[in-house]
């Protein structure tokens, strides 16, 4: 919270990014989570940048308070109390609302409507639905019905005259931006406050980029951030570097889609090779790009000098009738494997991801593509995920259009879950070869083979066990993907899920200690076991 002296009026910018329930309809919540939500450090640093240039004007101090629901419970009755207590001079922003978290961001929409308070919603959801969907969907009917105000595309450059908007009290139903990107260069950067960030584990996040030329039909970001590449200055992303480490944080992790298209990828590069080579900042990135990006000269090179020292590639599949089904045709199968090898001489630790449910998938060919990747492709983490028909695809507006079952219950879009019907596989085989994907990959001999790599290539034999045991060791434990794990994990009685009744706290307790402890037991199971394997490796020839 921030104040100034002398200020006659004070107006609440409250930023919140909300979680989405679990399969008994808890909230899924850690005490530290693995990773910030880029958008919610966006936003804090357009409305922080607002503030200090007093666009409400000089007699009017924005107070801003950010909240991520994944790491803390919103003190939503003392958001309420403050806003009314200064006679409604105030605004929530729910932001980057992911199509998962739709219901829980609802019921948060609900609690403050139901005082008068106003309420903007954004994020790829509701951009999706009105940049694929002839109408909107009941969802978005139903925030509309309750006054919310949707926000349609990026905030950038239109931050001043929102917030000017909410404090006049004369905000519009709809912000549509989808056909006008903003300039990404010049813009503040992604921001929090240093308590906040320093809370979770990995990685601090930002975007140097937006935009990706590809056309996966299953991808949302081309249809709300479009294929031209938008990129933030060097300065710009030097000063974030700095910022971060000035605060203690020295693990970022580059949110764009696909960093290799970043048309300003190499003085950006430059300006964090000058940082780290010169003045000896310890600073690690980790980014995502696409299996062509080895091709690029001296990108490779650069962004390892830059600090990358872990790269997630979009693999997919290795069935090529599958990636032309998903238009993914910029990828090659045969070029997999030199795509890796290019990353792991400089000893990245790779990463990539393994979609279930391309149209050609059944059960037993997913059990052969995983067996193949183990035996040709050098892979260190590979992350398994339900092909999902995310409102803002090519993929959902196709089934929309054709009248297709559509799984109803928007908080099951979030990659673990079942949301269509499959040709060749029932739901239940489905959402069964998913679970199994995990085990079939991560056996103890597989394990062994990854930490012998790593020991070869140089990567490091603790750095790569250490991503095994948060990547497979949190999904084997929490039954949660990693994407959204932590540690520890929270829940709350009173959070659960409307509809489902609150339990009896004699019941609710005693089995959330058996839970943590049970959950405890077998993460140090399988961390015991990572380590025995880890010391015959680093044994072996030594």
């Amino acid at each position: 919270m921030s104040g100034t002296s002398g200020v006659q009026r004070e107006f609440y910018v409250e930023i919140i990014k909300s979680s989405h329930y679990d399969d008994d309809g808890y909230l899924i919540q850690w005490f530290r989570p693995f990773a910030s939500a880029n958008t919610l450090g966006c936003l804090y640093g357009l409305v922080d940048d607002a503030r200090q240039r007093r666009v409400l004007g000089n007699d009017v101090d924005i107070v801003l308070n950010a909240h991520d629901e994944c790491q803390r419970v919103i003190p939503t009755g003392k958001i309420i109390r403050r806003i009314r207590a200064a006679h409604g001079r105030g605004v929530v922003f729910l932001a980057g609302i992911q199509t998962n978290q739709i219901p829980r961001a609802i019921e948060l929409a609900r609690e403050f409507r139901r005082y008068g308070i106003q309420v903007v919603i954004g994020g790829f959801h509701v951009s999706g639905c009105f940049a694929m969907l002839r109408e909107p969907p009941d969802d978005i009917k139903t925030l509309q019905d309750l006054g919310v105000v949707l926000f349609l595309g990026e905030a950038e450059g239109r931050m001043d005259s929102l917030l000017q908007d909410a404090y006049h009290e004369t905000l519009r139903p709809v912000y549509n931006y989808l056909g006008d990107p903003p300039d990404l260069r010049g813009q503040p950067t992604p921001f929090l406050p240093a308590p906040m960030a320093r809370r979770y584990i990995l990685f601090s996040t930002f975007d140097a980029g937006r935009g990706c030329p590809f056309q996966c039909s299953f991808c949302t970001v081309v249809n709300v951030h479009g294929h031209a590449s938008r990129f933030r200055e060097a300065d710009d992303v030097e000063g974030l570097a700095r910022a971060s480490l000035d605060r203690g944080i020295r693990r970022l992790f580059i949110t764009d889609d696909n960093m290799a298209r970043n048309k300003n990828w190499e003085p950006i590069f430059d300006r964090l090779i000058t940082l780290r080579e010169q003045e000896g900042a310890r600073l690690k990135l980790m980014m995502q790009v696409d299996v062509l990006a080895h091709k690029i000269p001296r990108f490779v090179e650069k962004a390892t000098r830059a600090g990358c020292n872990r790269v997630f590639l979009g693999i997919e599949s290795i069935n090529p009738q599958n990636l032309t089904a998903a238009g993914k045709l910029q990828n090659h199968v045969d070029e997999y494997r030199d795509a890796l090898l290019a990353w792991r001489s400089h000893k990245v630790i790779t990463y990539a991801g393994y979609i279930i449910g391309f149209p050609w998938d059944t059960p037993e060919s997913i059990e052969r593509d995983i067996e193949t990747i183990k035996r040709e492709l050098p892979i260190d983490i590979l992350e398994f995920f339900i092909l999902t028909a995310l409102p803002g695809s090519a993929d959902h507006r196709a089934l929309w259009e054709q009248k297709a079952w559509l799984e109803p219950d928007l908080n099951k879009y979030d990659a673990e879950h079942v949301t269509f019907r499959h040709r060749n596989m029932s739901e239940d085989r489905w959402q069964e070869i998913y679970r199994r994907a995990w085990q079939l990959y991560y056996t103890p001999e597989h394990i062994e083979t990854i930490l012998r790599r790593a020991k070869t290539d140089g990567a490091g034999l603790h750095h790569v066990a250490d991503a095994i045991l948060a990547c497979y060791g949190s999904y084997r434990s929490e039954h949660v993907h990693p994407l959204e794990c932590g540690i520890l994990r929270r829940k709350v009685r009173r959070l659960r899920r409307p509809g489902l009744p609150r339990e009896n706290p004699v019941i609710f307790y005693p089995r959330r200690l058996w839970e943590t402890l049970t959950t405890g037991a077998a993460l140090g199971r399988f961390y015991l076991q990572l380590e025995r394997i880890r010391r015959q490796v680093s044994r072996a020839n030594a």
